[in-house]
């Protein structure tokens, strides 16, 4: 598959704002959906329409069937061991609470300690803030270097026998740099302690193999891997999960209910309660079709785009690029960085009229911004739908704003 047959598939690239071709470079907050994903979600609103797993009736069944396909799908894209292990949640965010109440509130208690990274999103810093201040627990900072690279050398200091849980994310949202998931699973490993891995922006660019990597828990959003908005996924092991007590009580999420008590239903469906996102958790089957076809000119295209835009920030004295690596291969074609003298979101306006849609601000990761003395910075992140002749438009017009506003 070319580029060019690639972007057809997305009706929004064909777009235009102010009058110009929308060149779209916010791809780590959300990508855009290609038609299939839209076909399944709108076919799925518009004719089988039905609760899952309740009914008998035709619509009931055919949604079911649709909404555990999704289940497998994702089970055989990360590499789990059963899809009893994959939990349907709304994004990433969702997740992480998940794992904090239900986890957290069990096997975290007073005194203990959770590992986060420095470069974590404010999702998988703030779940574990309130359990904290619940259980009078206390979270400690696992730093990164001026580069942006996780401090490994210091963990095994950081492990003791009060260590309960280590948090970091494969791919640092604002740094775009691949953290060394392996080498923290094990050392966490050695201590006894679990790891949660947040792999929102991996899904989208990496092969992800949960066995293989051996994290306790996963987590990952659909709508950063061509998926539709209120979608995501905890991976878990087996067995924590069958040790997790329910996050949400209500329908669907129980055996027998009585006013003496009640139980629960097996995993994953005791973390699965009401009426699930009928229509838009089976988008999962053709955004990771998409994901697994995405090789060959679209991989190749997406390596040069990352290698001009890595030098060409890089080479301006103007500019302070974060996520710096001697190693190319180990960051992903995102990047954030400052402007001296230049404000990022003036930046932002700027370029949103010339058709060039990026993020500006902290990015949801403020500790790292403290970590950098800035109050935010421009990111720009391409997905295998762009073009590298939009990465040389984006540089020329990012020069251009920069002289408008220096």
């Amino acid at each position: 598959m070319t580029v060019q047959e690639l972007r057809k598939q997305f009706p929004a690239l064909s777009r235009e704002v102010y009058c110009r071709p929308l060149i779209y470079l916010d791809n780590a907050a959300t990508t855009q959906r290609p038609q299939s994903v839209i076909d399944v979600q709108s076919d799925s609103a518009l004719l089988h329409n039905g609760n899952t797993h309740r009914a008998v009736h035709a619509l009931a069944g055919e949604a079911t069937r649709a909404y555990e396909g999704a289940r497998e799908a994702v089970r055989a894209f990360i590499g789990a061991e059963s899809a009893d292990e994959i939990v349907f949640t709304s994004g990433t965010t969702a997740s992480i609470n998940l794992v904090a109440s239900s986890f957290g509130d069990k096997f975290i208690g007073s005194g203990d300690e959770i590992i986060i990274a420095e470069s974590e999103h404010h999702s998988d810093i703030i779940p574990w803030q309130l359990l904290c201040q619940r259980k009078g627990a206390k979270i400690v900072v696992l730093p990164v270097d001026e580069s942006g690279h996780l401090e490994i050398d210091k963990l095994p200091s950081l492990l003791t026998k009060h260590t309960k849980l280590v948090c970091v994310a494969h791919v640092s949202n604002v740094l775009g740099l691949v953290n060394p998931i392996k080498e923290i699973v094990s050392l966490a490993h050695s201590h006894g302690v679990p790891v949660l891995v947040d792999g929102a922006q991996a899904v989208a660019h990496l092969a992800v193999d949960v066995k293989d990597l051996d994290c306790d828990f996963y987590v990952f959003s659909g709508h950063k891997m061509y998926a539709a908005t209120g979608t995501g996924v905890l991976y878990a092991k087996k067995e924590i999960l069958e040790q997790m007590p329910p996050f949400m009580g209500g329908g669907e999420m129980i055996e027998t209910v009585s006013w003496e008590g009640s139980t629960y239903a097996p995993i994953p469906f005791k973390f699965e309660a009401g009426t699930p996102n009928i229509n838009s958790v089976p988008t999962f089957v053709p955004a990771i079709d998409l994901v697994k076809s995405i090789n060959g000119e679209c991989a190749a295209e997406l390596s040069k785009i990352r290698n001009f835009v890595y030098e060409a920030l890089a080479s301006d004295e103007r500019i302070v690029p974060r996520g710096t690596t001697r190693n190319i291969d180990e960051k992903l074609p995102l990047f954030s960085f400052s402007v001296k003298g230049v404000h990022h979101e003036d930046l932002a306006l700027v370029l949103d009229k010339m058709g060039i849609a990026l993020r500006s601000g902290h990015m949801c990761a403020q500790p790292l911004m403290t970590r950098y003395g800035v109050t935010g910075m421009l990111r720009a992140s391409f997905a295998p739908y762009n073009t590298l002749e939009e990465a040389k438009q984006f540089i020329e017009a990012l020069d251009k704003a920069i002289e408008l506003l220096i």
